[in-house]
C-alpha cells in the first residue's frame, strides 16, 4: 500500500480479511511471510512505533470502546503516548470535531447508536495520529444513511489529513465510489489486485470469490444483454451520462 491510497480488500464472511487485518499493526504475528511497515518488519522493538502508524478500527466498535465517558475512551491512546494533559485534552476535541461529535465528551459510548459508536471507535486512532487507518467492515451493522456517512468522514481523512485508507468489505455497492485500488480476497488468499472497473470486468473471478456486480452495474449489464448499445459503470454519476446518451441516440 502506497502512502494515500485508498485500498479496499474485498471478500465474503470467512475470506480472511478481519485475520489479515489484526497482522498489520502486529496484533497477530506471522507464521509465515512478513509484514513491512515504512519497509520495516514488524518486530518487538518496533512495535510501538508500528502501532502509532497504523491504527486499527475493529468490526464491532464494542470491542474497542471500553471506557466510562467518550472523552476518556478516545483519550486512552493519546495518554498512553506519554503526551500532556493540555494536549491529550486538544487531541480529543479534535477527534471529536473530525468526526462529527462535538459535545459528545461526556456521553456514555455504550448509550450511544451503531454510528456513533464507529464515530468514537474512529476518532480513539485518530487521536493517536496514524499514517495508516485500517477499518474492518466500517458500514457493518449500519443503516444506509449511516454508512454512507461513515464512507464519506473516512473519504474525509483520506483527503483532508492525507491518510492511507484499507478498509475491509464484502459489500460491493460500496467498493465503485471509495475505493482507487480493490484486492479480492478468497479462501485467505488474494485473487486479484487491480481498479474496481478492471475487477468487475471479470465475470470469473467475481463468481469465484462469491461476489456480484454492484447494483448499478447489474442493471446496466442487464440493458447490455438486450442489446442496447452501452459501457457497463459502477457509479451513479457514470451510469446516468451513458443512459442520457442512450436516449438521446434514440
Amino acid at each position: 500500500m502506497e502512502k494515500g491510497e485508498r485500498v479496499v480488500i474485498l471478500g465474503t464472511n470467512g475470506a480472511g480479511k478481519s485475520t489479515l487485518f489484526r497482522h498489520l499493526n502486529g496484533i497477530l504475528k506471522p507464521t509465515s511471510g512478513e509484514v513491512l511497515i515504512n519497509e520495516e518488519r514488524i518486530n518487538k522493538k518496533n512495535i510501538l512505533d508500528v502501532r502509532r502508524t497504523v491504527g486499527l478500527v475493529f468490526q464491532n466498535p464494542d470491542d474497542q470502546i471500553f471506557a466510562p465517558t467518550v472523552a476518556q475512551d478516545i483519550a486512552f491512546g493519546p495518554m498512553n503516548l506519554g503526551l500532556t494533559p493540555d494536549e491529550v485534552e486538544e487531541r480529543v476535541a479534535e477527534s471529536l470535531k473530525l468526526v462529527g461529535l462535538d459535545g459528545f465528551e461526556e456521553r456514555t459510548p455504550h448509550r450511544l447508536s451503531g454510528g456513533e459508536k464507529k464515530r468514537v471507535a474512529i476518532a480513539g486512532i485518530l487521536a493517536m495520529k496514524p499514517e495508516v487507518l485500517v477499518l474492518d467492515e466500517p458500514t457493518a451493522g449500519l443503516d444506509p444513511k449511516t454508512s454512507t456517512d461513515i464512507l464519506h468522514l473516512i473519504s474525509r481523512m483520506n483527503h483532508k489529513l492525507g491518510m492511507t485508507i484499507i478498509m475491509s468489505t464484502h459489500n460491493v455497492d460500496v467498493v465503485p465510489a471509495f475505493a482507487q485500488r480493490v484486492c479480492v480476497m478468497h479462501n485467505g488468499c488474494i485473487e486479484a489486485d487491480c481498479t474496481p472497473k478492471e475487477i468487475f470486468s471479470q465475470p470469473e473471478l467475481i463468481k469465484k470469490a462469491h461476489l456480484r456486480l454492484p447494483r448499478i452495474a447489474m442493471l446496466l449489464e442487464l440493458l447490455k444483454e438486450d442489446g442496447y448499445d452501452l459501457s457497463v459503470e459502477l457509479t451513479c454519476d457514470n451510469a446516468k451520462i451513458e443512459l442520457v446518451r442512450l436516449l438521446e441516440d434514440k
